[in-house]
């Protein structure tokens, strides 16, 4: 990785912050909130931005009809994340394999 490299994506990321910023009060709180869980859940791929990104492009859209921020996900907000990263690779899953390799060595 180049110093483009990391510029560029501190670009992206610094768009994608305003992004968010930009949403009403509440759909902020819960993308929030989101991140937070995704960091400590941990999918392998949320360090690419696509699972941020997206969830900023839904509730986008959901603002934009006027909804809100519960009736686009319901009442359980981990279970909407689970939901999201069910087919992710999870950091604990990469490390509890490892730990197998290790052990049948």
């Amino acid at each position: 990785m180049g110093i483009q490299d990391i510029i560029e994506g501190k670009k992206q990321w610094r768009a994608h912050v305003a992004r968010v910023k930009a949403l009403p009060p509440g759909y902020r709180i819960v993308y929030q909130e989101l991140q937070k869980y995704f960091i400590k859940v941990g999918p392998v791929d949320l360090a690419d931005g696509q699972l941020l990104s997206g969830v900023a492009d839904f509730f986008e859209e959901g603002a934009a009809a006027g909804k809100g921020v519960l009736e686009l996900i319901g009442d359980d907000v981990a279970a909407f994340c689970d939901d999201l990263i069910k087919d992710s690779r999870t950091y604990a899953e990469v490390y509890q394999e490892s730990l197998g390799r290790d052990a049948g060595q």
